[in-house]
């Protein structure tokens, strides 16, 4: 029965048997098994007790010296393999979004929890040093048996009786532990699924159950392999009170950032020695047990190479759409973006300020009106002629502002060239968009110039082009034509957040092939568009890839059952127009309003990594590939 095979097999056995239970319930369980544990430990106790009052007086302590016998050193290192015993109070928070009334319980269960595991720990460790020691003391038997150091304890207070009551503690505490690990860890799974760092099949949930079945799955075959794999115990577990220690120190970090940039004060001397407490320490471990420290640097390693190539541009995106929606985040990270609008026609000023105001992040983000005056030396009549056009314009767009309770920044400028004076003002504010009304197409020289403002800025661009007084905020179906590319992805998931904060829109993502494209191209590019749109959404839409002998064809189309298009731009003026025949047309044809973004050039190579299907590849003849 105890052959080679026995302790895998059981553990095989009881990490499916949690995994299942997980995948059919999203309570969990495991009660059963914690309060015959606790009743174990009781009983251990007070016959402990017990035999230490009916023992000869100071016996008992005289066996705790010499206390702490290797010093300090030894102390730290005891922390470093037992952290992870009082390990598991962290799991509470893992369920709070399974919790009723979450921010009241979950800080109450720990405290509580906590209390209860030390209140129980504590006097189970002084008596199972003192009266459960032989006379040569603990260390002793430490050395001797350090395995079944509990069970001889017991067994000196009790006799077998008590060596078998340990030895069935430990297995309850053992598939205790193994539950609520499970579950915890399948739940941080399904969370970081949601966000992206994970891949999204982790995020889905049971159709009829409401488990996330896919994460309990891949957390129970980890811990398997794990279980299975690292044969000694000892270097396991110093890995896991490291890779804890880690991570309770980047929590004290978020801790004390987050009251930092709320404007608290006061509250940061626990974060900070917390933080500082738990690097010291997880150093520490790392050096006197270097299997732990290889352990874990191998694991963060295949962690960060996984997601750096695989995932990073989804949890971007599923960042940034967290961000627009929830504007809590951009304060707690310190960020007041700002959104510049240039307003040079009073008729658009309206609907440019209604767009800043969905762009604009509620609470922190900003928005400056600016009017560009041009200075005329020759006409006397002039400067006053342009200082009423520019109240004007600010006039109108502040109307805009104060109906939409967005709090706007207005500044005027004086220059001969607008388009420059646009591009200084940007750089010198920092802006993170810059929003501009549609120009005439038609004058090649205006298209220049505004190609040379936005290939040197260093801020998103958005360009609309909608009729007067025209509210975004009123567009219920959008259409979203793409070819696959994500170079715009970060701009366009911000702007569809910003729509959806105060209601769920009908987005529609659209794609386009040729007439007689094969049926494995087309799956192809539905796939991709499917992935985009997915990353970027965020909630209910729908991808439609129709036949086109050019993409403008498919836009029109589908244009008229959208309220407005967003569509991106090229950022990359030395290949290829800003303005290409696909923007061109729909811009031109469409009768609906029309948003254009263009990205800033992100220095970063892991876009590059993501999968893309330009509209060439698809092929459509001729065409300049857009989003």
């Amino acid at each position: 029965v105890t052959g080679p095979a026995f302790e895998p097999s059981l553990t095989a056995l009881a990490i499916a048997a949690y995994v299942a239970a997980l995948v059919r319930t999203a309570a969990g369980g495991g009660n059963a098994v914690t309060v015959a544990k606790v009743v174990v430990f009781v009983v251990l106790i007070a016959v402990g007790v017990v035999v230490l009052v009916a023992g000869p007086t100071g016996e008992a302590v005289r066996r705790l010296s010499p206390f702490a016998p290797t010093g300090p050193i030894g102390v730290l290192q005891a922390m470093g393999y037992t952290f992870i015993a009082l390990q598991g109070f962290d799991l509470i928070a893992a369920v709070g979004g399974e919790v009723r009334d979450a921010p009241r319980t979950v800080p109450r269960a720990m405290y509580l929890s906590l209390g209860l595991a030390l209140a129980i720990y504590l006097p189970l460790l002084f008596l199972m040093a003192t009266v459960g020691a032989p006379e040569s003391g603990i260390r002793v038997l430490a050395a001797d048996n350090p395995e079944g150091l509990m069970a001889a304890g017991a067994n000196r207070i009790m006799g077998p009786a008590g060596y078998w009551l340990v030895i069935g503690a430990g297995v309850l505490s053992m598939l205790s532990a193994l539950n609520a690990n499970v579950m915890g860890a399948s739940r941080v799974a399904f969370a970081m699924a949601r966000d992206r760092t994970l891949p999204r099949r982790f995020g889905a949930l049971h159709s009829s159950r409401g488990t996330p079945v896919a994460a309990v799955v891949a957390t129970g075959v980890v811990v398997l392999v794990l279980a299975l794999a690292l044969g000694d115990v000892s270097a396991a577990g110093a890995a896991s009170s490291l890779i804890f220690l880690i991570s309770f120190a980047i929590v004290h970090w978020a801790a004390i950032l987050a009251d930092r940039r709320s404007g608290e004060s006061g509250r940061r001397t626990l974060p900070i020695v917390g933080a500082v407490a738990c690097l010291a320490l997880a150093a520490f471990q790392g050096y006197v047990v270097p299997a732990a420290g290889a352990i874990v640097s191998i694991w963060l390693g295949i962690g960060g190479v996984v997601y750096f190539t695989l995932l990073a541009p989804g949890a971007r995106l599923a960042d940034v759409g967290a961000e627009a929606r929830d504007p809590d985040l951009a304060r707690l990270r310190g960020r007041s973006p700002l959104v510049l609008v240039p307003i040079a026609n009073p008729s658009s000023a309206a609907s440019l300020v209604e767009v800043a105001a969905s762009l604009r992040t509620p609470g922190v983000g900003r928005v400056l009106l600016l009017s560009v005056i041009r200075p005329d030396s020759a006409d006397a009549e002039r400067p006053d002629a342009a200082r009423r056009h520019g109240e004007a314009l600010l006039a109108e767009a502040l109307r805009v502002t104060v109906r939409q309770r967005v709090p706007a920044e207005t500044l005027f400028t004086i220059s001969d060239d607008v388009w420059r004076e646009i591009a200084r003002v940007a750089r010198g504010h920092r802006c993170e968009t810059v929003l501009l009304g549609l120009p005439d197409l038609s004058n090649p020289a205006v298209e220049g110039r505004l190609e040379t403002l936005m290939t040197g800025l260093d801020a998103d661009v958005v360009i609309v082009r909608a009729p007067h007084r025209w509210e975004i905020a009123e567009a219920e179906r959008i259409l979203v034509p793409v070819g696959g590319q994500r170079g715009h992805s970060v701009v366009r998931a911000r702007l569809l957040a910003s729509l959806s904060r105060s209601h769920a829109r009908e987005l529609t993502y659209l794609g386009a092939v040729t007439p007689g494209t094969p049926r494995r191209q087309r799956r192809e590019v539905e796939s991709a568009i499917r992935r985009l749109a997915a990353d970027e959404a965020h909630g209910p839409h729908r991808v439609i890839v129709d036949e086109a002998e050019a993409p403008r064809e498919a836009i029109l189309r589908r244009a008229e059952e959208a309220d407005v298009i967003i569509m991106g731009l090229s950022r990359e003026a030395d290949r290829r127009a800003l303005f290409g025949d696909i923007v061109r047309s729909v811009a031109a044809e469409s009768a609906v309003p029309v948003v254009l973004i263009g990205a800033r050039a992100r220095p970063s190579t892991i876009e590059a990594l993501r999968p893309s299907v330009p509209w060439r590849r698809i092929g459509l003849p001729g065409t300049v590939p857009q989003e």
